[in-house]
């Protein structure tokens, strides 16, 4: 009686994991099969990080993937190469000790265990416990109950595959190798038919597992130390991206601070570089244009003052003579009498322009300066109305006495006629100018002083522009004496007393102007 030829030619299962097995039969036909993956990844939560964190993150990442799938793959197959090793050695040579041995049939239970001794002790790589079954005989190489390792599955597979099967499977954490071995009888060349015996060989695989164990922690500790290692690369190729980064983070705050001769170092050719010297050459650019447009500014500013200077000393001759043609119009005819009032008149409005003109020219060259002396506030108010023949009825006023503030009195009053002649202008008549002082919280306490019309107010889409430099809301404001320069006057005589000024409109119709100085402008910075 012989045995089927052919080794085992499949890989098997891992040993670990309680009562886990894995069958195949000696063919190299496999039961069930499936090479083992790797454990399944918990899902990481995004947080935001900084930049280097990520990099570094990501560098890991990476060398963890690589180090943990090329550990993986290195401790499978040398985990199937080491129980390869040990399973074929043991299937074939349990199938080289079974066709060795003489059968003879019927078997009987006398001398067969001392038989199945014989094959035990020429088991390899290390001794088996052999078992035999014929029919209700059962015999035992040794004492341990063998029997309760081998498997329905091995049995049925030792009937279906004349060649022989074998299976791995954990019994109470210990790994066995199980081999089922049918005996033939060979009925001619190639004819055989099955004996009904079969025999059963049962190896444990500790040594094994003490291996794959070993394998295992080499493969863990292996790549541990990859991660730390692969850190320090990561923390490099973090600092030499971050660099330039942080360089034209601060170029970017070096420029908008107003140095626009800002550069960055350029290093190397790779797309940092790259964004380097685009920076660089965009800042240039910036410079440039930004140098032209001061130059312009600068000879705008120049040439309105040199303008204005130069046309004052004139204006002065002519408005001298246009007030004598004023004291003479009357014993002129009526055509020329109107044609010197209108020179008159014009001549006026140009000197007024060329004044605001030089006092703009002033501001914009921080020329303007506070002449500051305690007054009372009111009666500087009143004295405004009152040099300008503001006290016919067409202005009210509420101005409680006692409250007292370091002014500029010449730039106050120019605030206060500016908006009193404005609403005049362009509001309604009464103009109702009122004061008041009031407490802050946090700061100084404020003078607050309202001028508000009786006119139609202020269109939402004027608001914005309503102190802009020659802005005039609308035709009728063309063609009115207005320069288009008194409201931006205003502000800039506001700002310098520390104050602020604001148009709105008030909720019964009207436009009313707020300005708040401090009253201790020393303090506020003006």
């Amino acid at each position: 009686m012989t045995s089927g030829p052919g080794p085992a030619r499949r890989l098997l299962r891992g040993l670990s994991g309680a009562g886990g097995r894995r069958r195949g039969t000696d063919d190299g036909t496999p039961d069930d099969g499936g090479a083992p993956g790797d454990a399944p990844a918990g899902r990481a939560r995004a947080r935001a990080f900084g930049l280097r964190t990520r990099l570094v993150f990501a560098f890991l990442l990476v060398a963890a993937v690589s180090a943990g799938t090329t550990s993986a793959l290195t401790y499978r197959e040398a985990r199937n190469a080491l129980l390869k090793t040990a399973q074929d050695t043991a299937v074939s040579s349990f199938r080289d000790q079974v066709q060795q041995t003489g059968w003879t049939l019927p078997v009987r239970g006398e001398g067969l265990e001392e038989v199945l001794r014989d094959i035990a002790r020429k088991g390899k790589p290390r001794p088996w416990v052999v078992f035999a079954e014929y029919g209700s005989v059962r015999a035992s190489s040794g004492e341990n109950p063998v029997s309760t390792v081998i498997t329905p599955e091995l049995r049925r597979a030792a009937r279906a595959h004349p060649s022989g099967s074998f299976e791995r499977v954990v019994k109470d954490g210990v790994p066995y190798l199980t081999i089922a071995m049918p005996t033939v009888l060979r009925t001619g060349p190639e004819g055989v038919l099955p004996s009904g015996l079969v025999l059963y060989a049962v190896m444990r695989m500790t040594d094994e597992q003490v291996n794959v164990d070993a394998l295992l922690v080499a493969a863990r500790d292996g790549a541990l130390p990859g991660l730390v290692i692969a850190l320090i690369p990561g923390l490099i190729a973090a600092r030499s991206v971050l660099r330039p980064v942080r360089e034209l983070r601060q170029a970017a705050q070096s420029m908008g601070s107003g140095r626009l001769d800002t550069r960055i170092t350029v290093r190397g050719s790779d797309e940092l570089a790259d964004l380097a010297r685009t920076f660089n050459d965009s800042a240039g650019k910036l410079e440039r244009s930004v140098r032209e447009l001061r130059e312009a500014e600068a000879r705008a500013r120049r040439f309105a003052s040199d303008v204005s200077h130069e046309l004052r000393t004139p204006l002065t001759g002519m408005l001298a003579v246009t007030e004598v043609l004023d004291e003479d119009a009357g014993r002129l005819d009526p055509d020329t009498a109107r044609a010197v009032r209108l020179v008159s008149t014009e001549t006026g409005k140009l000197a007024v322009l060329v004044e605001d003109l030089m006092e703009i020219s002033r501001f914009d060259a921080r020329a303007a300066e506070l002449n500051t002396d305690e007054v009372d506030v009111a009666e500087t108010i009143r004295k405004t109305l009152q040099n300008r023949h503001w006290t016919d009825g067409r202005v009210r006023t509420e101005l409680p006495s006692g409250i007292r503030a370091r002014l500029d009195p010449r730039r106050f009053d120019i605030v206060i006629a500016n908006l009193v002649g404005n609403a005049l202008r362009h509001g309604g008549a009464p103009v109702t100018v009122s004061l008041r002082g009031e407490a802050r919280s946090s700061g100084p306490p404020v003078l607050i002083a309202q001028v508000a019309d009786s006119g139609p107010g202020i269109r939402p889409d004027v608001l914005p522009h309503i102190f802009d430099r020659f802005y005039k809301a609308d035709a009728a404001r063309t063609r009115s004496a207005g320069s288009g320069l008194g409201l931006a006057i205003t502000q800039e005589n506001v700002r310098l007393h520390g104050g602020t000024v604001r148009a709105g409109n008030l909720p019964g119709g009207g436009a009313v102007f707020t300005v708040e100085i401090p009253l201790c402008p020393e303090e506020a910075g003006g």
